[in-house]
This record gives structure tokens, C-alpha cells and sequence, in this order.
């Protein structure tokens, strides 16, 4: 046990500053999520400590993460209640950690890199624009906006919220742009915790000194105070177990346990790439830590869990070296939710939606958009089509559309790259030369075919398919079939090829 703490003197000091970037994320991503606040709380304390431990990443930190709030807010929406969805956490907690014991530790690598950024970048789009109304101090939702006319609109725009929102985006902006470049003590102490700290200080002096400008109740972060051990045990909720047979609640889940999976893994690889021991993650591990953190966080409230770059990058770059900087920052978030429940609830809602836009922004960049554009339309077709997805239905479907887009070039290229090489004759008595490709499926076939019937008559083919890795039975038929006849018209057939035929 002691050996954990070995390495205490860096790991303890990244752990105060994972603490601070994760502090404001996790009541962010709870009210992007639509979900109660406290539940992203719940989520950080149980990816710190429990994931910390179980997982094999010596610096990746879990929690709740952006990338799967816009999941968690249409799920509740469809699921009806909050018990309901925590049941669909549980049940994709339980099938990550079959995933792991099936070694999926390498489903990253079968979605196309366009569909994955594609993803990201609508995600950070939908979480720009349900920030937004919060930022203004908005928080009704769009029926009451448009059913109200002018007397609900002029509620759309609330001095105190453009305020806290105007000091929270110059500090975050000038923080990052700014001060990170000059001192080191300004990457310990983060601009979104500056902004968490300067909205309490704006919501104190509007309270009293400008009672007008004072923040409602609802435009406020709202955490349940406890006062003794049977009010902090009503801050948790349980699942409903009730609805196991409901068919909604295993769709949900299913698809937590997939987009979770695959944003742990892409966080796990760039993590790995950053370590500077060179260490590399066990992934069949973490999928099986990253289940177990989602079951005990849904079975106590919490949100879904993920390892995250933000916070893992955050532990690299001040130091961590063990695992036991995200535990510590795990006990953190604890202490901070039972100790400072009043000043956490006087944080506004505008300064965590600022927040929350930049994580936006910062996933969906134009610069972006320019690189896979760069890249071609094979890479951005796929792109711009999950982002529109995503924008236009929801997560999944937009994947779906992203994916079949990237099926469509798949399959185009590989209907086109029949051939490695082609020979014509110059008139010396050469034959035509067809050398295949390495990889030769029945796609191809009917390009092989309209080569074949361009050799003219009284000539001379010869095929070779030696460095072909895989030629399939279809492809193979048609060649054996053209040398059958190829004697009709004159035409001398050589086809070379190892035990390659599929």
C-alpha cells in the first residue's frame, strides 16, 4: 500500500490543480446534461477514486464528460425521469465491463477518424447552443420563449447574467491567450475556476448592493445542503429498477456504453501519447473500470463516466505520475460537496455556461472543419455529414449517417483499386500486364471483368496475383473464366497466384 504513495510529492500537487479544472466541469456538464448538479459531483468523486484505482492508466482522469452530455439530455427526456435513466448508466456500466472481458479494447479502430472528429465537433455545436439561453440568463425553455411573444422574449436578456457572462468570457479568453503564456502559476490556478469565483463575487454584490440586478433562484447552481447524516444520504438517488424491461432503457444504454467506450479510448490513446514514462494503458482494463465506475455511479446518482483529456492532460502537464493524482482529486470533489454546499450554490448559471461554451468551441474549432476539408472529400464528406447528423436527428443516428458516408468511399475506393499495375503492349509482342492489387473483393469484379473484355484478340494476358493478400472466390471465377474461353478468340492467358483465394 505504501508504495502508492511513493511518489506523493507530484502527485499531490497535479491533484489540487485536476481538482480545479474538474471542480466547474462537473456542475457544467450536469446542467448541459439536464441533469440535477450534484449528480456530476457524484460522477467525478466515483471516476476519481474508484475508476482511479481500478484502471490501468497511470495519468488518465474520469468523470463526467461534455462529449456525452447531449446523450444524457435527450435520454431523460425520452426515458421520463431521472431514476429511469440511471437504470440505462447502470445497465452500460455492466456491458462495458463485458466489453472488456471480450477484449474490445480496440473498437476505436473501427470507426473511420472522420466520423470520430465528426462526432466531437457536433457535439461541441450542440453544447454551444443549449449554452447560449443560460449565458443570457434564459432558462425556460423554447415552447414558453415562443408561446410568450414580447413579454417572454425581453426575459431572454437578464442584466445580471450578460454581465457575469461578459467578465466570464474575457476571463476565460484572456486567461488562456493571455496569462498561461507568461506564468506558470496561471496554469495552476485555471481560468474556468477564476470565473466560478468571480460569478460568486458578482452574484454577492448584486445580492447586496444592486438587489435589482439580484440572480432568481433558478439562474443559480442549486445543491442540496445537508445538515446531518440523514439529509446528506436523501442527496443521493437510486435507479428505478422497475423499468429492466423497458425497451427504451437498453437503447439508452447500449448506446452510453458505445460512445463512452469510444471517448475513454481516444482520451486513453492521446493521454499515453503525452505521458512522459511512455507508458501504455491497458485497454481491456479500462473498459472494465470504466463499466464498474458507471454501475456504482448510476446506482447512487451520479452521471455517466468517461476518461477525459481535458483533466488528464491537465494531471500530465503539473507533474502526476501515479494513479493516485486523480484519486486524491476524486476525495477532493467530496470534501468540496459536503463542505461548501452554500458557496457552491451561489455560483451562476451564466459563469458554468460560459464555461461550457468554450469546451465547445475548443471541440469544434473552424480550424477543424479547414483541416478535414484539406484532406479531401473522402475524409470531409463523412465529417460535415455526422456533424449535420448530429445537428439534424440526434448522437446515434448522426453516427449512423457519418458512418455510412465513410462506407460509401470504403467501398468506392476499393471498387477502383482492382488493379496495382496494367501493362499495354507497344507493339514489340509484349503481353498485357495485370498485376492485382494486395487486396482483391468481389466488389471488384465487374471492373476485373470490363478489363478482361478490352484484351483484343490474338494477344497475349498475363495475370499475376502473387503479392494479392486476399482474392476473392468471385474475382478468382471471372479470371478462370475468361482463360476457359479466352481460346475462342485466340487470346494466350498466363494467371500466377499463391493460395490466396477466399
Amino acid at each position: 500500500m505504501l508504495h502508492l504513495f511513493k511518489d506523493i510529492k507530484k502527485d499531490l500537487p497535479a491533484s489540487i490543480v485536476v481538482f480545479f479544472v474538474a471542480l466547474p466541469l462537473c456542475l457544467g456538464i450536469a446542467l448541459a446534461s439536464g441533469a440535477p448538479l450534484f449528480s456530476g459531483i457524484i460522477a467525478g468523486v466515483v471516476g476519481g477514486i474508484v475508476v482511479g484505482a481500478l484502471s490501468g492508466s497511470p495519468l488518465g482522469v474520469s468523470g463526467p464528460a461534455a462529449g456525452l452530455a447531449v446523450i444524457v439530455l435527450t435520454a431523460i427526456t425520452t426515458l421520463g425521469s431521472w431514476d429511469t435513466f440511471l437504470l440505462a448508466v447502470v445497465i452500460a456500466g455492466v456491458l462495458q465491463v463485458a466489453m472488456g472481458y471480450a477484449k474490445m479494447g480496440v473498437i476505436t479502430y473501427y470507426f473511420p477518424v472522420s466520423v470520430i472528429k465528426g462526432m466531437l465537433t457536433g457535439i461541441g455545436l450542440i453544447i454551444i447552443l443549449k449554452q447560449i439561453p443560460h449565458a443570457l440568463g434564459y432558462t425556460g425553455g423554447a415552447e414558453g420563449l415562443f408561446s410568450g411573444g414580447i413579454a417572454a422574449i425581453s426575459t431572454l436578456f437578464t442584466p445580471a447574467a450578460l454581465i457575469v457572462a461578459f467578465v466570464s468570457m474575457f476571463i476565460l479568453i484572456f486567461w488562456e491567450n493571455v496569462l498561461m503564456k507568461k506564468s506558470k502559476l496561471f496554469m495552476i490556478i485555471q481560468g474556468p475556476l477564476v470565473v466560478v469565483f468571480a460569478g460568486i463575487g458578482l452574484s454577492y454584490i448584486f445580492i447586496n448592493f444592486f438587489p435589482a440586478l439580484a440572480f432568481r433562484p433558478d439562474q443559480l447552481v442549486t445543491i442540496p445542503v445537508s445538515t446531518d447524516f440523514e439529509s446528506f444520504k436523501a442527496l443521493f438517488t437510486f435507479p428505478d429498477f422497475s423499468q429492466i424491461g423497458n425497451y427504451n432503457v437498453w437503447i439508452v444504454a447500449v448506446t452510453i456504453a458505445v460512445i463512452a467506450s469510444i471517448e475513454t479510448l481516444l482520451s486513453v490513446e492521446a493521454t499515453d501519447k503525452l505521458d512522459p514514462y511512455k507508458r501504455k494503458t491497458p485497454t481491456n482494463r479500462e473498459l472494465k473500470a470504466q463499466g464498474v465506475g458507471n454501475v456504482l455511479s448510476g446506482l447512487i446518482g451520479g452521471l455517466p463516466i468517461t476518461q477525459v483529456i481535458v483533466r488528464s492532460s491537465a494531471n500530465i502537464s503539473f507533474g502526476g505520475k501515479t494513479k493516485m493524482s486523480a484519486i486524491i482529486h476524486g476525495f477532493f470533489l467530496m470534501i468540496s460537496a459536503i463542505s461548501i454546499p452554500v458557496l457552491l450554490n451561489m455560483i451562476p448559471l451564466a459563469a458554468l455556461a460560459c464555461v461550457l461554451i468554450v469546451v465547445g468551441y475548443k471541440l469544434a474549432k473552424p480550424v477543424v472543419f479547414k483541416s478535414m476539408y484539406k484532406l479531401g472529400s473522402a475524409q470531409f464528406v463523412p465529417f460535415a455529414a455526422t456533424v449535420a447528423g448530429i445537428l439534424a436527428t440526434d448522437l446515434l443516428k448522426g453516427i449512423g449517417i457519418g458512418m455510412a458516408f465513410a462506407i460509401f468511399y470504403i467501398l468506392r475506393n476499393n471498387y477502383r483499386n482492382a488493379f496495382q499495375e496494367i501493362q499495354q503492349p507497344n507493339g514489340n509482342g509484349e503481353p498485357y500486364k495485370i498485376v492485382l492489387s494486395e487486396e482483391v473483393s468481389f466488389l471488384n469484379k465487374s471492373k476485373v471483368l470490363n478489363m478482361l473484355n478490352q484484351v483484343p484478340a490474338n494477344s497475349k494476358v498475363e495475370i499475376d496475383g502473387t503479392k494479392t493478400q486476399n482474392l476473392d472466390y468471385d474475382v478468382a471465377e471471372v479470371i478462370m473464366d475468361f482463360k476457359k474461353n479466352a481460346k475462342e478468340k485466340n487470346i494466350e492467358v498466363e494467371f500466377n497466384y499463391v493460395d490466396n483465394i477466399n
